[in-house]
């Protein structure tokens, strides 16, 4: 049975203010000020409204820019694109696609080796769960991640 994930009101309400501004108001945090950016620590980033798995740190990589960057999301059903054309420039906003969270952009300057692509999401639209609390924390589903770099 596949776990239902939407906005939450409740979620919404404990929001900090920096977590509020970068998910509801298409913010974005200062480079190298996130919670995430240099964590290496194995585990899943969801959604800090929503809950949705969003990043594994297996896809993770350091891409000097400041912001956790990933190369691929964990389930592409839990992503939106959207064309973004604030700032003068175009790119694409990536957001959450059951919780509605401005989670940040995706660039085509990723690793070559796998796709190209980085996600580069602030911190404060994630909460990270680590690989020991996935199943206890409804998550189990995503420890094949992690298993499968060891074999």
């Amino acid at each position: 049975m596949a776990q239902e994930y939407n906005r939450n009101p409740a979620a919404l309400s404990a929001l900090s203010p920096e977590q509020y501004r970068v998910t509801q108001e298409n913010g974005t945090e200062r480079a190298f000020t996130g919670e995430y950016w240099d964590n290496h620590e194995p585990g899943l980033y969801v959604d800090v409204v929503s809950g949705e798995p969003l990043f594994a740190s297996v896809d993770k990589f350091e891409s000097g820019s400041g912001w956790p960057s990933f190369t691929r999301p964990v389930d592409v059903h839990n992503i939106v694109e959207k064309k973004d054309f604030s700032h003068l420039m175009i790119r694409t906003e990536v957001r959450s696609a059951h919780g509605d969270s401005h989670l940040g952009h995706l660039f085509t300057d990723g690793p070559r080796a796998e796709g190209g692509l980085r996600y580069c999401i602030n911190s404060a639209a994630l909460r990270f769960v680590h690989l020991d609390r996935l199943e206890a924390e409804g998550y189990g589903q995503y420890t094949a991640l992690f298993t499968k770099e060891e074999a």
